[in-house]
């Protein structure tokens, strides 16, 4: 978690999307910190945390089953908002990494239920690689999640606004730009001294 200075430092940059990893954390910054800021939920969320965030967030990266976007609907309608969002695609070999698995996630969206949950737009995916220095399983994994948009994009998601591939963070972010990336999550790059 980065100091209130901290994130004012980068603020005065110019910089006000800020990505968040931790509802308990956000929900402090929020407060203390100016009102401009565009704050990203990028962490893993629980169902029972978002009624939380739903009043403000600007998106959540990491909607990563069913129940949960199920829930990020209720709660949006209860605020009178549609919350944009990522689906988050599991393309690490990783026990550890969360998200929908690829096959799993054309079922439910061939299924059609999700389309009555207005309270979320759907704006993209989001993926984590592997933790591992070999360089040509990052790209194996980020060419993945790129195929994975562009078939959901084109069988699912007509519309401008499926437009946001979120891959990358401060160590693997160069080759995630280059294997199709839009937005990249590189807070540890940002803030080193």
């Amino acid at each position: 978690m980065r100091s209130d200075e901290e994130i004012m430092q980068v603020y005065r940059e110019g910089q006000r999307l800020f990505g968040e990893n931790r509802v308990q954390d956000l929900l402090l910054k929020k407060d203390r910190l100016p009102a401009d800021i565009q704050w990203h939920l990028i962490g893993t969320l629980q169902r029972n945390k978002v009624k939380y965030i739903a009043p403000f967030i600007s998106m959540i990266q990491s909607v990563d089953d069913l129940p949960l976007w199920q829930e990020i609907h209720r709660q949006a309608v209860k605020t009178n908002r549609v919350i944009p969002c990522l689906l988050q695609v599991k393309i690490a070999r990783e026990e550890s990494k969360e998200g929908f698995d690829p096959h799993e996630l054309h079922r439910y969206l061939a299924d059609g239920l999700w389309r009555q949950w207005n309270g979320v737009s759907v704006r993209g995916l989001m993926g984590m690689a592997s933790l591992t220095p070999d360089q040509e399983q990052w790209k194996r994994e980020f060419r993945t999640l790129r195929a994975e948009f562009e078939s959901i994009r084109d069988n699912y998601f007509q519309g401008p606004e499926f437009n946001i591939l979120s891959m990358g963070m401060s160590a693997d972010y160069k080759i995630a730009i280059e294997e199709g990336a839009n937005l990249v999550r590189v807070g540890s790059a940002v803030f080193a001294s």
